[in-house]
């Protein structure tokens, strides 16, 4: 039975779940909230204003909220045209879209483009009840669920009674007469603005929030949505106040059951962090709290002056340091603080009776904050890794003190070995001194000898009773002694002799409390050994590892981090991992579940060896789906169904811990694997009964409607030299300048537009702190060389011979490449285009085209030495450095190649914004990527260039390239060449395809199937 939620979708599912926290539904598209949007709109730009869509979901919009009523603009055709561009957007399209109207008919157009499950903003009885139940049928004929207004004929809900009542009788009918299923309902209660000098508004913040709560009560299936940017319209051009009383009404009305709300989730600060005199001033207005005579109001209109333009000076605060030792840790860990960590660390440890105690308690209890707030969304993947180290560095000190307590429980268990006396020693003045010591009255009791064999090794004292020998030594002891010692049954005591001597009260002291905690070990073993059934259980583990034929783990990686912070025991095997290996070691470890990450096309096809694997071996394990190829829907139609114990896709680290839980929770993981599997088995059902969103055309037709070119015309600039130009140990500083940050913040989960993001409201301190770890970082790889930059570029001549061949020559050596074409059916006068097409057919004469690979080598030195320093955020930060400088050595050679290598721009002035938004001339599509998406082309590029023999990087079997750091691609110069997607292809361009390579079915289906339709 399908759980009801909401489920909504775009090309990836949304689904509503009642544990979902607040949904972030993007404003910006909207001609009538966004100057930018409605300007670019109006002009027609819009493929321009694509990029307000897409700034949205990177902004962590989940809904994007589309708007076109204007009255200078045919709304029905402007949403109409604006949503067909974004359904072919997939980095847009994958979520959900929010139909938003004021006229019923322009709604009726949005519903008739959008692909998935959409919502409709918004319906009401403002016209009457029949009409509010002609739209309901309307809209549920389309399967949308619906935003249903607080408003009827006599206007808009503005009391708490009216909200309740008018959304009451709205549910009834929809319910009983429409049959909407309640929760694809959402009831807008109308959010007002308050603070406006009148009384009659004080109480609207009041009203909302109530209603919330009465309406969940009532019906606790329907969602509410408003419009938060309303509440503080009377201090517009206030960002700090309005941000302030955004985020503390969405606090209250959050938990009053509020689901969702157009909000811009950029511009929202956290609750926490406000200015706690402004945060108590936002709460007397919105709960209407000491504010007789409009006195809060007031206050609140007084602040506002004082808080337009202040800037605040960031002061070290050590007061933390004054506080116990389990608080200190907890501070250390919150806030990613390694200065003290060893000797707060060696403080616990002194306090609790056993090392592990410190884990369980004060470190634990602070990993428990740190997870609360990231789960909260208080807290940012970086802070969440430098938590980590500490985490890691703490056990790590005390590691030792566990495993001598290993030691301890192993030996207290054995038959003891009896102790043989050895003939009398000469007097030492040492072995004296601690005779003297043992004589103490605290010690009789342990009868020490003196001078005898243990397990036929010597021991200056030993008891029996006690189960403790003593060493006095001053050099590090031979470790076979200990070992064979222990194996009698004693546990062995190293004793330097300058502490016997010097510091005979400190000696007394750590011989007693060695005493006392064999005693005490010995107690709690023995115990456990008399409880039926009674076994020792540590956290549970998880085994991942990047699939066979992979080599990028950069995502794995962080994962693991969260997963750690969050108690559980990580077992990483790395990259390229055979499925034999994982499994193995699955059984060998008994993990509590297995998790396979990817990021290349290709390792999609080993995730599902992986499944049919664990099923040939009868296995029932979790399997757990990540990486950057990977979606729901491929997981449930191509995964899920070869697998019966359990596959669940995970979309990044901040998911990771919430679905571990639940499949470790004995009495969550049935009803949670079981919602997994509806969910999933809906996903396909609906994947393998929808028709086409686009429509497709024949390869033939595809082909005739390729890029039009006039080639007699056209004179193809010769580049300076046929063959390869080999760069060994590039200057790194140079490749710096070119670095494309936008995808670095994203590696870390923190998503905008550099350099805005580094003064944004929600992210930025936690931005900037990372870009400055970042920049302190590259300026250490440069100056102590930890990386070496290597590539090469290569020019030939080239010619297309067929509609999708081009055959190359450089220096006497011939390839033919084959290219795929797109076969989505296009409006009039576009083309559909292959990349042979920017290549002049061979009856017009000789063209050329380029190719190179760049790699940043040498990483795996400094990779090791962070993770023996327990380091996991310098780790993860110099992966993510050395794929930005390897994308910018790409970019940096692709503008030398075009002003000077090839020469076919010659005076090209460009900034590197300009760079990174591609406004230059010419393109460099790679192997594997939207425009050559089939990666077996990238073996006739390595053996041409030949790159391996050139600058070491190698292909795996699955095609991805080592070093993880490296790219490669062709070079193209034409004026008309642009980048652009394949797409999906129909079974005649690849029965063509597989003719031109000369594959067999089963190696063409390996490598096609990701661009089948």
């Amino acid at each position: 039975m399908i759980k009801p939620y909401l489920y909504l979708s775009g090309l990836e599912p949304l689904v509503v779940r009642p544990e979902s926290n607040f949904v972030n539904i993007g404003e910006r598209t909207n001609v009538t909230g966004s100057k930018k949007f409605a300007r670019l709109i109006r002009e027609g730009l819009f493929e321009e204003a694509l990029s307000v869509a897409r700034q949205q979901v990177e902004n962590g919009a989940q809904v994007i909220d589309i708007n076109m009523d204007d009255a200078m603009l045919d709304g029905e055709k402007a949403m109409t045209n604006f949503l067909n561009l974004v359904q072919a957007e997939p980095e847009i399209a994958k979520i959900p879209i929010m139909i938003d109207s004021s006229k019923f008919n322009i709604i009726e157009a949005g519903l008739k483009c959008v692909q998935g499950k959409c919502i409709v903003n918004s319906i009401s009885m403002k016209e009457g009840v029949e009409k509010f139940v002609e739209q309901a049928h309307i809209c549920r004929s389309f399967g949308a669920a619906i935003v249903v207004m607080a408003f009827d004929e006599i206007g808009q809900a503005d009391t708490l009674e009216r909200k309740v009542n008018i959304c009451t009788d709205a549910y009834k009918i929809l319910t009983e007469q429409v049959g909407y299923p309640p929760q694809d309902i959402i009831f807008d209660l109308n959010i007002f603005a308050i603070a406006t000098g009148l009384e009659e508004h004080n109480n609207y913040g009041v009203d909302f929030i109530e209603a919330c709560r009465i309406i969940k009560q009532r019906f606790p299936l329907v969602k509410i949505s408003g419009g938060v940017s309303n509440l503080s319209f009377s201090f517009r051009g206030n960002e700090t106040v309005r941000e302030a009383m955004h985020s503390v009404f969405l606090y209250y009305a959050t938990h009053a059951g509020m689901d969702m709300g157009i909000v811009n989730a950029g511009q929202l600060v956290v609750y926490d962090q406000i200015d706690p005199k402004l945060r108590d001033l936002c709460e007397d207005v919105i709960l209407n709290k000491n504010n007789d005579d409009n006195s809060a109001t007031e206050k609140l209109i007084a602040f506002a002056e004082t808080v337009k333009s202040k800037g605040k000076e960031i002061k070290k605060d050590d007061t933390w340091r004054k506080t116990d030792v389990n608080e200190r840790l907890k501070h250390a860990l919150v806030n990613g603080i390694t200065d003290y960590i060893d000797e707060d660390t060696e403080e616990a440890r002194r306090q609790f009776a056993r090392p592990l105690e410190v884990i369980e308690g004060p470190l634990m209890a602070g990993m428990d904050v740190v997870g609360d707030l990231f789960g909260s969304g208080k807290m940012f993947l970086p802070q969440v890794v430098k938590s980590a180290r500490v985490m890691k560095k703490s056990v790590a000190y005390l590691f030792p003190f566990i495993e001598e307590e290993k030691i301890i429980n192993q030996v207290v268990v054995k038959d003891q070995t009896e102790i043989i006396p050895m003939s009398a020693s000469e007097s030492n003045e040492v072995k004296d001194a601690l005779a003297e010591i043992l004589n103490d009255n605290k010690f009789q009791a342990y009868a020490f000898q003196k001078d005898v064999l243990v397990n036929g090794q010597s021991a200056d004292f030993a008891s029996e009773n006690g189960r403790l020998c003593l060493l006095v030594a001053d050099e590090d002891l031979e470790e076979n002694k200990a070992l064979i010692i222990n194996e009698s049954g004693f546990v062995v005591l190293k004793i330097k002799a300058e502490d016997v001597i010097q510091h005979s009260e400190s000696t007394k002291r750590v011989i007693q409390n060695k005493l006392q905690q064999i005693k005490e070990l010995a107690a709690k073993i023995k115990a456990e050994l008399e409880t039926p059934g009674k076994k020792n259980e540590g956290a549970a583990k998880i085994l991942m590892a990047t699939v066979k034929g992979d080599v990028h783990d950069i995502g794995k990686n962080i994962v693991g981090v969260v997963l750690g912070c969050n108690g559980y025991e990580v077992i990483d095997l790395g990259v390229m991992v055979p499925t034999d290996k994982l499994l193995d070691t699955a059984i060998k470890e008994n993990v509590s579940m297995i998790g396979v990450s990817g990021l290349i096309t290709p390792s999609l096809d080993e995730m599902v060896g992986v499944a049919k694997e664990m099923k040939r071996r009868n296995m029932n394990l979790p399997l757990l789906i990540g990486g950057a190829t990977t979606s729901r829907i491929h997981t449930a139609v191509k995964i899920a169904p070869n697998y019966d114990h359990g596959v669940v896709h995970v979309l990044d680290a901040s998911r990771s811990v919430t679905v571990v839980s639940n499949l470790l929770n004995p009495e969550q993981k049935p009803a949670f694997l079981a919602g997994i599997k509806e969910e999933y088995q809906k996903l396909k059902t609906n994947f393998e009964n929808k028709k086409p969103v686009k429509q497709y055309i024949p390869y033939a037709d595809a082909q005739a409607n390729a890029v039009k070119v006039d080639w007699k015309d056209y004179q193809p600039v010769e580049p300076t030299f046929i063959g390869t130009k080999i760069f060994t140990d590039y200057n790194l500083s140079e490749i710096r300048e070119y670095i494309d940050w936008k995808p670095f913040f994203i590696s870390w989960e923190l998503h905008g537009n550099f350099p805005e993001i580094l003064t944004d409201k929600v992210v930025g301190v936690e931005a900037t702190k990372l870009y400055n770890d970042a920049n302190e970082m590259l300026d250490i790889i440069i100056k102590e060389k930890w990386l070496t930059a290597n590539g090469m570029v290569a020019f030939m001549n080239a010619s297309k011979t067929g509609p999708d061949t081009v055959e190359v020559e450089m220096n006497g050596k011939k390839e033919t490449l084959e290219f795929l074409r797109q076969q989505v059916k296009k409006a009039v006068g576009q083309p559909n285009i292959s990349l042979s097409d920017f290549i002049q057919p061979i009856e017009y004469g000789k063209d050329f085209m380029g190719a190179f690979a760049v790699t940043i080598k040498g990483i795996e030195p400094h990779l090791q030495r962070f993770i023996a320093d327990h380091d996991d955020y310098n780790k993860i930060m110099l992966q993510a450095m050395s794929d930005r400088l390897v994308e910018s050595f790409a970019e940096m050679l692709h503008k030398k190649t075009r002003m000077e290598y090839w020469g076919y721009v010659k005076n090209e002035m460009l900034t590197n914004e300009d760079l990174i938004h591609e406004k230059y001339m010419g393109i460099r599509p790679a192997p594997g990527y939207p425009a050559c998406p089939e990666h077996t082309e990238k073996f006739k590029l390595f053996d041409l260039l030949k790159v391996t023999e050139s600058i070491g990087i190698e292909l795996t079997e699955a095609l991805a390239m080592y070093p993880a750091s490296s790219v490669c691609g062709w070079y193209f110069s034409h004026p008309k060449s642009q980048y652009f997607g394949i797409g999906r292809i129909l079974q005649d361009q690849y029965d063509d395809y597989k003719a031109r390579k000369q594959w067999d079915e089963a190696y063409a289906e390996k490598w096609l199937r990701p661009v089948m339709e």
